[in-house]
């Protein structure tokens, strides 16, 4: 008889849950010491199958390349680890004398864990051990395109996670993707929290699930090199951002905006450090490939490189392009170019002034992408003050390739892999999402005597006793 696998993958959705709120009851007991022990041999573990996973990766998506997943699957193991080593979350994490107040680490119990097509298995690695970190036990549900790797490197978390000592089923997986077993997941009685990376209506059903749940908006970050950079390293940084397994970080650039008088400089330089600028045809040819008539990105062009690209459209380029670009100046649902595009292709918008630039930064953001993130290259301080002041992103990063610098590994933001685009992009939360965004807080507060402390108002104490008398008479 054949199975059917929508009712399989709601059936295992709820046999794991289930496994995992025994599993959590377990770590909800376990100190620090004994939680941190568990983080450090998962990341060990991770970190040594990184290349297995990332080629392992790339041969079931199609999407980046190995070199760059080897990377990531290694800064989501090992800088994760050196991120959290130090971090109290559970039990007295402090202790206030003078206002009488205790604030206690309390997990949220079994987290529902979306992961996505574009980095599945470092996002496995990182939602894992900041979950073990904080006491939670954490379900996984795979794309489908990426079911097989994504399970792979869950098991690969689990089993050194059970052998450093935590209980069974505390890392779980779907064994396949589906929106059946991810919807069952998600809506489990079980389930406190949903940690949802994925695309806009992966976030958005998790919003709709009853849950609390923690989601991610799109990313469509602009760029702007400004007068006051240099340019060649500003150049470099994008190009080490956009290029980095082939532009499928959702920090990275989508355009670069100048003013009138950096053009040519910008430009010139660009196509020194491998940047292709497409005339109008050439724009218009790859233009057709990037989003679907629906308006969906088209999953054939992503995480491919700008050669694959430029003949998947129909035209040639050197074989030292690197990333492919297209002037644009507006921004909208029918300007292809101005959305998030996970591959190495930009936008570039030449502007009057510095405040026409600072318009169209939140003109583009506000199309998509409000709340993620923004880069600025400038040598002058009071410019990044003016922008940073009026940009709406959660990351406004400086002098930095926006795809490294916005998880963390180039800048001192939590190293994470979700990142929280706050509530102007539609998010629970602004943070790169740690252990500390996974438990609540119990406050132990005792009786304060404010008129020891001298800080009662004379007056309202005079009240108090005259209601008192009032009611004694």
């Amino acid at each position: 008889m054949e199975i059917d696998k929508d009712l399989a993958a709601r059936q295992e959705a709820r046999v794991l849950c289930r496994q995992a709120e025994k599993a959590q009851k377990i770590l909800a007991k376990m100190s620090q010491a004994q939680l941190d022990s568990i983080v450090e041999a998962m990341a060990r573990d991770f970190s040594a199958a990184a290349q297995v996973l990332a080629e392992k990766a790339v041969q079931e998506t199609g999407f980046g390349n190995a070199k760059d997943k080897i990377t990531k699957n290694k800064f989501a193991s090992e800088t994760v680890a050196s991120a959290v080593r130090d971090m109290k979350t559970v039990g007295i994490l402090r202790e206030d004398p003078q206002n009488r107040l205790w604030e206690i680490g309390v997990p949220v119990g079994v987290i529902a864990a979306i992961v996505p097509s574009t980095n599945p298995t470092s996002t496995v690695c990182y939602k894992a051990m900041i979950a073990i970190k904080s006491g939670n036990a954490i379900v996984f549900s795979p794309h489908p395109k990426a079911a097989a790797c994504t399970l792979q490197a869950a098991k690969v978390v689990a089993a050194a996670a059970e052998k450093a000592g935590a209980p069974a089923g505390c890392i779980s997986c779907l064994t396949f993707g589906s929106m059946a077993g991810c919807q069952e997941l998600m809506g489990a009685d079980e389930v406190r929290l949903i940690l949802a990376t994925g695309g806009p209506a992966m976030v958005r059903a998790a919003y709709s699930s009853g849950k609390p749940a923690i989601g991610v908006g799109a990313g469509n970050g602009p760029a702007y090199i400004h007068h006051s950079a240099d340019v060649k390293k500003a150049i470099a940084s994008i190009l080490r951002s956009k290029s980095f397994d082939y532009g499928t970080v959702c920090a990275s650039e989508q355009s670069i905006i100048v003013e009138k008088d950096m053009e040519m400089a910008v430009r010139e330089e660009a196509q020194r450090q491998g940047f292709y600028f497409m005339d109008t045809r050439e724009a218009g040819q790859l233009a057709k490939l990037l989003f679907r008539p629906s308006g969906a990105l088209n999953p054939e062009i992503v995480g491919r490189p700008a050669t694959a690209l430029a003949k998947m459209a129909g035209f040639s380029v050197p074989d030292s392009t690197k990333i492919l670009v297209a002037r644009e100046q507006e921004a909208g649902p029918t300007r292809p170019y101005s959305m998030e595009k996970l591959c190495p292709v930009l936008a570039f918008f030449v502007m009057d002034s510095e405040d026409a630039v600072l318009e169209k930064a939140i003109e583009v953001l506000t199309h998509e992408g409000s709340g993620h993130t923004f880069a600025m290259h400038a040598e002058d301080k009071e410019v990044v003050r003016k922008f940073a002041l009026q940009i709406p992103v959660s990351r406004f990063l400086v002098n930095t390739p926006a795809a490294l610098g916005g998880i963390g590994a180039t800048t001192k933001l939590f190293p994470a892999l979700t990142l929280g685009c706050g509530a102007v992009g539609g998010s629970a939360s602004s943070n790169n999402i740690s252990p500390l965004d996974l438990i609540n807080i119990r406050r132990v507060a005792w009786d304060f005597d404010r008129q020891q402390q001298g800080v009662v108002d004379n007056s309202l104490v005079e009240l108090l006793t005259a209601r008192i008398l009032e009611k004694l008479k």
